[in-house]
């Protein structure tokens, strides 16, 4: 395929030599701590993601009313271990618990139970895995998959047992305190508001580099005699 217009051409290899070019400056790890420039991004929206995310204090003011309320539920968990985990932590919560093989019968008071698995979440959320291996004897991670996975299943075991409005709470205590403590252990918290400058660069710099690769294509394509025109519209006569 011959060039048609060598200047066009030009221009697009420029534009396709200078995307490489600053392609290969992000993939060096120039960041800070080593990282490469996908990485810092990465690190930087997972902290804001966190910071925005931090709804467990909400969760332990609404539970107040939790307080008193009496609960019982019949649970099965996947393994005799998890049961045993299980049962552990809630007796440590104040729940009696009644442990057969993999089935978990458990009751008492709502607000108390929920009130020691979001002390729990808050701990680790807040990267203090320490303070929950010393209440339960093993890391703080495995304590909270236990706490949910128990919640899941005690979600499940109230809605078909009708009993709704506790469901909803296990539900909101599971989804937005143990899960989000869960996934963002270890990452450090930052508002959005602290980084808007250097969070909006970023976001105009993606949209700007797409398109500096569109247009490398773009003047290339024009270069060997190639573009794209509308149609001509054939009009019966």
């Amino acid at each position: 395929m011959l060039i048609e217009n060598k200047k066009t051409f030009s221009i697009g290899v420029l534009y396709g030599i200078s995307f490489l070019a600053v392609l290969a400056v992000i993939f060096s790890p120039i960041f800070g701590d080593g990282r490469n420039g996908l990485v810092f991004s990465d690190d930087m929206f997972n902290k804001l993601s966190k910071g925005s995310s931090y709804f467990i204090p909400k969760i332990i003011k609404g539970n107040d009313k939790n307080m008193g309320k009496q609960f019982s539920v019949t649970i099965s968990l996947d393994k005799p271990e998890d049961a045993v985990r299980a049962a552990a932590q809630f007796k440590k919560a104040g729940s009696d618990v009644q442990l057969d093989d993999r089935t978990l019968k458990i009751s008492g008071d709502l607000g108390k139970t929920l009130a020691v698995i979001l002390k729990d979440a808050d701990s680790m959320f807040n990267n203090a895995a320490d303070k929950i291996k010393a209440d339960y004897g093993y890391d703080g991670k495995e304590a909270l998959q236990s706490w949910w996975q128990a919640l899941s299943k005690m979600d499940k075991a109230l809605k078909k047992d009708g009993k709704i409005e506790q469901s909803k709470e296990i539900s909101a205590v599971m989804k937005k305190a143990v899960e989000p403590a869960y996934n963002f252990y270890g990452i450090e918290s930052q508002q959005v508001s602290d980084k808007i400058g250097i969070m909006s660069g970023l976001l105009v710099f993606y949209v700007v580099y797409t398109m500096w690769w569109g247009f490398a294509i773009y003047f290339m394509f024009e270069g060997f005699g190639l573009s794209m025109k509308k149609a001509k519209v054939k009009t019966e006569v």
